[in-house]
């Protein structure tokens, strides 16, 4: 009976946990290549990555650098980053990425993902501050 339980949780972990996983390349790939936006000051090419929602609340590109340079200034220019875990938290994608900031502190930013026809977009980050061990 122990055999067959196991089995069954196994195969609902594999039917479940695969479309997730299917996501984890485009997903890392839309916010890495936001990042690298920032990175070369191309706001408009940033801009397009967040979602329609975050671009109707900000406008423009411009106070959308604000924005973020002001609030995720770990983002603008990171030191150095690292994708953790992909989950699905409240029915929404969820991204974990890690992030070292160039003073060298180390934050977890959480980035709320969503699909349209366009592909991934970027709805919206929370900060945390990593603790020891993270890295």
């Amino acid at each position: 009976m122990k055999h067959i339980i196991f089995a069954l949780c196994v195969v609902a972990g594999v039917a479940f946990g695969t479309p997730i996983r299917a996501q984890e390349e485009p997903i890392r790939a839309v916010i890495s290549a936001q990042i690298e936006a920032f990175e070369a000051d191309d706001l408009d090419a940033a801009f397009t990555y967040a979602s329609p929602t975050i671009q109707r609340m900000f406008g423009t590109a411009q106070n959308f650098e604000t924005m973020v340079k002001n609030g995720y200034p770990m983002v603008w220019r990171p030191g150095d980053l690292k994708f953790l875990a992909l989950e699905e938290r409240g029915g929404l994608l969820w991204q974990d990425v890690l992030v070292r900031d160039l003073q060298g502190a180390l934050h977890i930013l959480e980035y709320q993902m969503q699909q349209d026809d366009a592909g991934w977009k970027i709805n919206g980050v929370t900060i945390r501050r990593a603790t020891a061990g993270t890295a």
